[in-house]
């Protein structure tokens, strides 16, 4: 997760980009906690085994990706608001990028496993990518970039038709642009690949962030009601457009004998991986509505979120060592050996294993409350202490 500098001069009206940004790096960690504590032996947004708590819990951690990448973007055209020099925004979202791809490959790659064992690539890896793909775009005029955005939002779908069933190391160019990859063979020597974040459509996204940024620079009300107007469209664009089970998404829903709250799930069960213009649609619908929330909301709970909102990266390199090592140790503990379940196939978990949502949530809400005074501290040390190297924390 990476945040830009924001000129002074408009810092008074980002609160609300600070405080959602905060929420969705908490929910973010909801999803890993439950990946390290709480594994179940079927995947949670599969709505013939699922738990409605469940599917939920994975659910609303959909927001995440979108929501941090979009206002990427936003923080993008705000810097280049504040140094009006398209240049040195260039010259800061190469260097920027490159480090967001050398962090994720060594550092946080690491972290998720404590080894190498595969080439686990994510979140960190395709925001610094994308940031290299707006340090050439930002050039173009914006007319150009209004229709590229919505071209591959729209349409990146129909690559699906023209993608290999099968990666390989000979059509590995599929994986980085469009077609994600769970597990592939890379060669002796070198781990497999998981890499669920394809180029293209996320990308799209950071660039759609950047188109809206001028929002953020109009009043208050003319804001808001823009930001209402893309909400309000996208989500009624996501009803109507899902209701056709057509195209928009590669999974369709389906009545489920379960029962009618099940069916609904199903309707809402939305593709991440590529993800599809109905996952994009809904979740930066909601992310428009929360915007909107945010600005007219205060209180301790905005400031509470903002703590978190102001240094996502820090947050997002520090949970992950602590998630994973507490598991390690409660494993060992419970079932006398260390199991990291995220990388650990259900076939060799302890046979007395049995997942508990509720400790996803008492760990989830231990871990949220012990980092809120960490990243209370350094948010105050960085505002102290303008240290260059500090902005790539």
């Amino acid at each position: 997760m990476v945040v830009l500098e924001y000129p002074k001069k408009i810092s008074t009206r980002l609160s609300s980009i600070d405080t959602l940004r905060g929420l969705v790096i908490i929910l973010m960690a909801l999803d890993h906690v439950r990946d390290f504590w709480s594994s179940f032996p079927y995947r949670p947004d599969d709505v013939s085994q699922a738990s409605v708590s469940l599917f939920l819990t994975r659910w609303v951690t959909h927001l995440c990706a979108p929501t941090f990448i979009f206002l990427a973007g936003v923080s993008i055209f705000l810097y280049q608001q504040k140094v009006e020099n398209k240049q040195s925004v260039s010259l800061f979202l190469i260097k920027r990028g490159v480090w967001m791809i050398v962090l994720e490959i060594f550092v946080v790659n690491f972290l998720w496993q404590f080894s190498y064992n595969v080439l686990f690539l994510q979140v960190i890896w395709i925001i610094g990518w994308s940031m290299l793909v707006m340090a050439a775009l930002i050039w173009l005029p914006r007319w150009m970039l209004i229709v590229a955005a919505l071209a591959i939002v729209g349409f990146h779908q129909l690559l699906s038709l023209l993608e290999p069933q099968q990666p390989t190391m000979h059509n590995l160019l599929w994986v980085f642009f469009h077609r994600p990859v769970l597990y592939m063979s890379m060669g002796d020597g070198v781990p497999p690949l998981f890499d669920v974040y394809p180029l293209i459509p996320w990308a799209a996204v950071m660039l759609g962030g950047y188109l809206i940024g001028p929002w953020f620079r109009q009043a208050a009300d003319q804001r808001k009601n823009n930001l209402l107007r893309l909400g309000s469209v996208l989500i009624v664009f996501f009803i109507a457009l899902r209701a056709t089970n057509g195209y928009g998404d590669p999974n369709p829903w389906a009545i489920q004998e379960r029962g009618w709250i099940f069916t609904l799930l199903s309707y809402i069960s939305i593709s991440k991986y590529p993800p599809s213009l109905l996952y994009i649609c809904l979740t930066l619908g909601i992310a428009s509505f929360l915007l909107i929330l945010f600005e007219r909301t205060k209180g301790m709970v905005v400031d509470f979120l903002g703590v978190f909102g102001r240094v996502p990266l820090f947050f997002y390199l520090i949970h992950i060592p602590i998630i994973n090592l507490g598991a390690l140790i409660w494993t060992y503990l419970s079932f006398g050996k260390s199991v990291n379940f995220f990388f650990t196939p259900s076939a060799y978990w302890p046979a007395d294993y049995v997942p508990h949502l509720w400790l996803t949530y008492l760990v989830w809400a231990a871990l949220v409350a012990g980092l809120y005074f960490v990243c209370r501290w350094y948010g105050n040390y960085k505002r102290q202490h303008p240290y260059q190297w500090l902005k790539y924390l």
